[in-house]
């Protein structure tokens, strides 16, 4: 049963997320009997009183509800429980007797309050959290014919966030698109990410890499029973913004995932290194110093409240995916993109101004020493490298105040590894796709800009469900079909050009080729290339 989240909390895990690579005002968390599934309350009936379809999936049969013309399950249970004996452990299926409802958003993995600027968070549902959290969403126009199957991976780096966010509803990209769309929740933090195969034995080979192991029996769900939504299990795009980026990342580089997925799409994050096990190993045993115990199996027995809290102020956790040598073999995008997925396109990019996103961001107006200070922390470099370097970004953005290229160059060090992923992966056979995200959100007094998150509502369809990333301006509506048409086109085909969009070419280390979305779309080889060159120099100076 869902339990609420804890009182005290720190932004430690949400910051350290962000950095190391996310993001549905919905309905409370039905009761347990409801998600149990026998009964069909109200509030599960269409206009015209009749309950929603029911489905046989290979776990049980689900009943769902028709909204707008589009039918939902939400909640779906995709494995058994991860609570005591199953905690650290892979996911185990699940079954059950009868019809399910599932008409309503399953609990959040467990995790730390969420602390997301007001103008994101206002997308989240509360649901409550709890460790039966392996639940999945389906949104199809039919559960008859053979379409494209988009399974959105969440943001919140590897440590908190769910599928339920009123931004990610598959609804309108269902309805627009005519595709399958599926989110899904699947263990976090100290959950999903805590290697203790050198403390507890073989039995938790798997424990570094739980939760990406629950996003392959998403995955594998996917494949068992796509058709009898309507998809197709051979067309399947996996995409995800922030950590849901490198989840899809790390899936590229992962055996157990290979032909689960055929196109990916990578938003505002990279996973370009894994966790290496020396320090995996350091995370378990200073978790388990904070917390008392001496095994792997003490760590089951403790309390969901005291896990949580333990791994929110226990600081220098690295909670992320573990170079284990199995189900991660080595590290994704190092030192190239992974053989494994060489044939799977790829459509990559990130926002100019994604550092916005943080909600300890200033905006207030940078002197020309505020922006050398500024300029120095992004880099490290010497007070006549910042000066050469700033003298570089004035001539690149002409019309940018201090305080915006103070925000640039901060977004273009985390801009970086998108930029490390597309480059490595153009070397291989399947082609990549490179956006620039520049669109300008007038919400907060228009501060924000083109912050992290916010290329979200656009590719998803969802500029209405979550206006105060958006605002109300009928502008939005030209970009939103533009970008949601281009993730279709790509789910439906791995190229993303179709008619509302200029000519998109693929991305290669030469001309460099990038999408800009803005209010006027257009193609620019290597946008903000002379930044980039003098960073990348700096960087190799200091080795």
């Amino acid at each position: 049963m869902a339990t609420k989240r804890p009182d005290k909390h720190s932004t430690l895990m949400e910051r350290r997320a962000f950095m190391g690579l996310g993001l549905g005002i919905g309905a409370a968390a039905a009761a347990d009997s409801l998600l149990g599934g026998r009964i069909t309350p109200a509030w599960a009936l269409d206009a015209n009183g009749a309950s929603g379809l029911t489905v046989e999936t290979t776990s049980g049969k689900i009943r769902g509800v028709m909204l707008d013309k589009v039918h939902a399950f939400k909640g779906v249970p995709y494995g058994a429980s991860t609570e005591g004996a199953g905690r650290f452990m892979p996911p185990a299926p699940i079954h059950w007797a009868g019809v399910k409802d599932t008409v309503d958003w399953g609990p959040e993995a467990p995790q730390g309050p969420h602390t997301e600027i007001p103008e994101v968070a206002a997308t989240i549902p509360k649901t409550g959290i709890s460790e039966d959290c392996l639940r999945l969403n389906v949104w199809t126009n039919s559960v008859s014919g053979k379409r494209p199957v988009m399974v959105w991976l969440h943001g919140g780096g590897f440590t908190s966030g769910s599928g339920s966010y009123s931004m990610y509803d598959g609804a309108n990209m269902a309805r627009k698109q005519d595709v399958v769309t599926l989110t899904l929740n699947h263990r976090l933090n100290s959950f999903g990410f805590l290697y203790l195969a050198d403390v507890g034995g073989p039995a938790f080979a798997n424990s570094g890499n739980a939760g990406m192991l629950d996003i392959v029996a998403a995955l594998e769900w996917v494949r068992e029973n796509a058709a009898k939504f309507g998809g197709d299990p051979k067309n399947v795009t996996i995409f995800g913004q922030s950590g849901g980026a490198g989840k899809v990342s790390t899936l590229m580089a992962m055996p157990q995932a290979k032909g689960l997925f055929h196109r990916a799409i990578v938003q505002s994050g990279a996973n370009i290194r894994g966790i290496s096990r020396a320090d995996a190993v350091k995370t378990a045993k200073t978790l388990m110093e904070k917390l008392g115990v001496k095994s792997a199996e003490d760590l089951q027995r403790i309390p969901m409240d005291q896990m949580v809290s333990a791994t929110l102020t226990t600081p220098g956790l690295r909670l992320a995916p573990v170079v284990d040598g199995h189900a991660l073999p080595g590290d994704p995008f190092d030192p190239t993109a992974p053989a494994l997925s060489a044939e799977i396109p790829l459509l990559i990019g990130s926002a100019e101004f994604e550092v916005n996103f943080f909600p300890n961001a200033k905006f207030d107006p940078l002197d020309d020493a505020a922006l050398h200070a500024a300029f120095k922390q992004a880099t490290r470099a010497g007070d006549t490298d910042v000066d050469k370097l700033i003298a570089v970004y004035r001539k690149a953005r002409p019309d940018y105040s201090n305080l915006d290229l103070s925000q640039v160059v901060a977004s273009d060090n985390f801009r970086a590894g998108v930029i490390t992923e597309a480059e490595r992966k153009a070397a291989q056979k399947a082609p990549v796709f490179m956006y620039y995200f520049r669109w300008r959100s007038p919400v907060h007094d228009g501060q924000l800009k083109a912050f992290h998150t916010l290329d979200i509502p656009f590719a998803m369809g969802n500029v209405d469900e979550a206006k105060t990333m958006t605002g109300t301006g009928k502008d939005r509506y030209a970009l939103e079909a533009q970008m949601n048409g281009a993730w279709a086109a790509f789910a439906r085909t791995g190229n993303p050009n179709h008619e509302k969009l200029p000519n998109w070419p693929a991305f290669n280390t030469r001309e460099r080729a990038t999408m800009i979305f803005n209010t006027e779309c257009h193609v620019v080889n290597d946008p903000g290339g002379e930044e980039r060159t003098a960073l990348n120099a700096l960087a190799t100076a200091r080795g």
